[in-house]
């Protein structure tokens, strides 16, 4: 008996809890809090109209393009004149045949745009091309000017080393000094300044080749000094360096 009392006691967990809790919470029980139930928005005439509207014509545009995959019957007063005039189903229009053979096709445009009016997607595509076709050309634009800037630096300081070259060569068969630098003493105690030079030419290149050429028979470009007028001419491809 004591020992049935024992087991009672164990299995009874209401003695371990604390006072005023009568039962363990239910497993089932949720938590969580109740969610009050959300109006309905209610729309005004105004909207319902224009709902009405719309969801009105998206059925005609449904039936519209429903009717145009369906070939027209025989019992169209137009396809009747067409057969009048001799057309045969499925040939295509004009006198040789040559015209169209397909209806033109239907775009149904809901707006209130200008049959030439893009839609608003494909214009700002259209504008994004032409921006940046315009980057494009500019950036073109701008490097071909940039090299050609280049070129012409380059073509400038080509033409001043062949120069000095040339008029080394020409100061080695004259046997005299090359004078690279132009100085004058200003004054007493002043440092000494370089005289701003005359920019050197294409011209004065050339002529200072010329005289290579016709006084020594040397070509600067190909290296050596020839024994005649008739040698240079022979062997030399021409004067300048893009002869050679």
């Amino acid at each position: 008996m004591a020992e049935n009392e024992e087991d009672d006691y164990m299995g009874d967990l209401s003695h371990f809890l604390p006072p005023g809790a009568s039962s363990l919470p239910s497993k089932t029980a949720s938590n969580k809090p109740e969610v009050p139930n959300k109006k309905r928005k209610v729309l005004n005439w105004q909207e319902r109209k224009k709902l009405k509207r719309e969801q009105k014509q998206i059925e005609e545009d449904q039936k519209t393009l429903v009717n145009l995959e369906s070939a027209i019957p025989e019992s169209n007063i137009g396809f009747k004149m067409l057969k009048q005039m001799g057309y045969t189903p499925g040939s295509a229009l004009g006198k040789e045949g040559s015209g169209r053979s397909e209806p033109v096709g239907l775009e149904i445009r809901r707006g209130r745009a200008g049959i030439g009016k893009e839609d608003d997607k494909v214009e700002k595509m259209r504008k994004e091309m032409e921006k940046a076709n315009r980057d494009r050309r500019t950036e073109e634009e701008l490097m071909e000017t940039f090299g050609s800037h280049l070129k012409e630096r380059w073509k400038d300081k080509r033409i001043v080393s062949n120069f000095h070259k040339a008029d080394a060569v020409l100061a080695q068969l004259e046997n005299r000094e090359v004078v690279t630098e132009k100085k004058e003493e200003e004054d007493v105690g002043k440092d000494e300044e370089e005289e701003e030079e005359e920019p050197i030419t294409e011209e004065d290149l050339l002529n200072t080749l010329m005289r290579l050429r016709d006084e020594y028979h040397y070509c600067l470009f190909c290296g050596c000094q020839y024994e005649s007028t008739e040698a240079l001419q022979s062997n030399c491809p021409g004067i300048t360096e893009d002869d050679h």
